[in-house]
Protein backbone atom coordinates (compact mmCIF):
# COMPACT_ATOMS: atom_id res chain seq x y z
CA UNK A 1 0.00 0.00 0.00
CA UNK A 2 1.28 3.41 -0.53
CA UNK A 3 1.50 5.97 1.92
CA UNK A 4 -1.37 7.95 0.42
CA UNK A 5 -3.65 5.34 0.67
CA UNK A 6 -2.52 3.78 4.46
CA UNK A 7 -2.50 7.30 6.13
CA UNK A 8 1.03 6.93 7.37
CA UNK A 9 3.07 9.90 6.51
CA UNK A 10 0.55 11.48 4.49
CA UNK A 11 -0.29 14.48 6.63
CA UNK A 12 3.07 14.73 8.37
CA UNK A 13 4.22 18.95 8.78
CA UNK A 14 7.62 20.07 7.27
CA UNK A 15 10.18 21.19 9.26
CA UNK A 16 9.17 24.92 8.11
CA UNK A 17 5.50 23.82 9.28
CA UNK A 18 6.48 22.66 12.58
CA UNK A 19 8.95 25.92 13.30
CA UNK A 20 6.05 28.16 12.02
CA UNK A 21 3.50 26.34 14.68
CA UNK A 22 6.18 27.06 17.55
CA UNK A 23 6.97 30.81 16.41
CA UNK A 24 3.12 31.64 16.02
CA UNK A 25 2.74 30.25 19.75
CA UNK A 26 5.85 32.19 20.74
CA UNK A 27 3.70 35.39 19.57
CA UNK A 28 1.26 34.05 21.61
CA UNK A 29 2.97 34.13 24.75
CA UNK A 30 4.04 37.57 23.45
CA UNK A 31 0.24 38.97 22.96
CA UNK A 32 -0.76 37.36 26.47
CA UNK A 33 2.24 39.36 27.97
CA UNK A 34 0.78 42.49 26.54
CA UNK A 35 -2.54 41.46 27.35
CA UNK A 36 -1.56 41.39 30.99
CA UNK A 37 0.07 44.74 31.02
CA UNK A 38 -2.67 45.95 29.48
CA UNK A 39 -5.24 45.09 32.25
CA UNK A 40 -2.59 46.00 35.17
CA UNK A 41 -2.52 49.61 33.48
CA UNK A 42 -6.44 49.38 33.51
CA UNK A 43 -6.89 48.15 36.94
CA UNK A 44 -4.61 51.03 38.49
CA UNK A 45 -0.86 48.71 39.45
CA UNK A 46 0.69 50.45 36.79
CA UNK A 47 3.26 53.58 37.93
CA UNK A 48 2.13 57.23 37.07
CA UNK A 49 -0.09 59.67 38.07
CA UNK A 50 -2.96 59.09 35.30
CA UNK A 51 -2.74 55.21 34.57
CA UNK A 52 -5.55 54.00 36.80
CA UNK A 53 -9.15 53.70 34.43
CA UNK A 54 -10.94 56.33 35.97
CA UNK A 55 -7.98 58.65 35.63
CA UNK A 56 -7.07 57.81 31.99
CA UNK A 57 -7.39 60.06 29.41
CA UNK A 58 -10.31 58.90 27.18
CA UNK A 59 -8.10 58.21 24.49
CA UNK A 60 -6.28 56.14 26.28
CA UNK A 61 -9.52 54.39 27.97
CA UNK A 62 -10.75 53.21 24.29
CA UNK A 63 -7.17 52.20 23.12
CA UNK A 64 -6.34 50.33 26.61
CA UNK A 65 -9.67 48.79 26.67
CA UNK A 66 -10.22 47.73 23.42
CA UNK A 67 -5.81 46.02 23.34
CA UNK A 68 -6.99 44.76 27.05
CA UNK A 69 -9.43 42.35 25.49
CA UNK A 70 -8.09 41.80 21.52
CA UNK A 71 -4.81 40.68 22.74
CA UNK A 72 -5.23 37.54 25.03
CA UNK A 73 -7.91 37.10 22.38
CA UNK A 74 -4.99 36.95 19.87
CA UNK A 75 -3.06 35.08 22.13
CA UNK A 76 -5.63 32.14 22.07
CA UNK A 77 -6.28 32.39 18.99
CA UNK A 78 -2.27 31.99 18.04
CA UNK A 79 -1.54 29.14 20.49
CA UNK A 80 -4.57 27.17 19.04
CA UNK A 81 -3.23 27.76 15.41
CA UNK A 82 -6.48 29.07 14.60
CA UNK A 83 -6.78 31.10 11.15
CA UNK A 84 -8.14 33.95 13.03
CA UNK A 85 -5.71 34.19 15.45
CA UNK A 86 -3.49 35.95 13.07
CA UNK A 87 -5.90 38.52 12.27
CA UNK A 88 -6.65 39.32 15.58
CA UNK A 89 -2.77 39.89 16.24
CA UNK A 90 -2.69 42.20 12.88
CA UNK A 91 -5.49 44.23 14.36
CA UNK A 92 -3.36 44.55 18.08
CA UNK A 93 -0.27 45.17 16.16
CA UNK A 94 -1.81 47.80 13.67
CA UNK A 95 -3.66 49.83 16.49
CA UNK A 96 -0.33 50.12 18.39
CA UNK A 97 1.54 51.26 15.76
CA UNK A 98 -1.17 54.06 14.80
CA UNK A 99 -0.91 54.95 18.44
CA UNK A 100 2.59 54.81 18.76
CA UNK A 101 3.84 56.43 15.24
CA UNK A 102 0.77 58.02 14.40
CA UNK A 103 -0.02 59.97 17.44
CA UNK A 104 3.20 60.23 19.62
CA UNK A 105 1.91 63.32 21.27
CA UNK A 106 -1.49 62.00 22.74
CA UNK A 107 0.24 57.92 23.79
CA UNK A 108 4.23 58.83 23.35
CA UNK A 109 6.68 57.45 21.15
CA UNK A 110 7.63 53.32 21.23
CA UNK A 111 9.30 52.62 18.77
CA UNK A 112 10.85 49.20 19.88
CA UNK A 113 6.99 48.24 20.35
CA UNK A 114 6.58 48.88 16.82
CA UNK A 115 9.67 47.51 15.69
CA UNK A 116 8.75 44.21 17.25
CA UNK A 117 5.40 44.51 15.88
CA UNK A 118 7.17 45.17 12.17
CA UNK A 119 9.78 41.85 12.53
CA UNK A 120 6.99 39.56 13.82
CA UNK A 121 4.94 41.06 10.48
CA UNK A 122 7.92 40.15 8.36
CA UNK A 123 8.59 37.00 9.94
CA UNK A 124 5.44 35.61 9.67
CA UNK A 125 4.97 36.84 5.59
CA UNK A 126 8.87 34.88 5.51
CA UNK A 127 6.82 31.46 6.78
CA UNK A 128 3.71 31.81 4.97
CA UNK A 129 5.83 32.47 1.42
CA UNK A 130 7.95 29.61 2.68
CA UNK A 131 5.36 27.32 3.03
CA UNK A 132 3.23 28.77 0.08
CA UNK A 133 6.51 27.65 -1.93
CA UNK A 134 7.03 24.76 -1.09
CA UNK A 135 3.23 23.31 -1.16
CA UNK A 136 3.61 24.38 -5.02
CA UNK A 137 7.10 22.57 -5.98
CA UNK A 138 5.77 18.85 -7.53
CA UNK A 139 6.08 15.96 -5.21
CA UNK A 140 9.64 13.99 -5.96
Amino acid sequence: MSETVSGSGAFEPSIVETAFAWFLRLVALYCLFFGVLYWVRLIGFYPGDAWRFDLMPVYWQVAASVLAVFFPFAAAGLWMLASWGPVIWFICAATETVMYAGFPDLFGERWPIVGAHTFVACVYIAFRLVIFWRRRQPAA
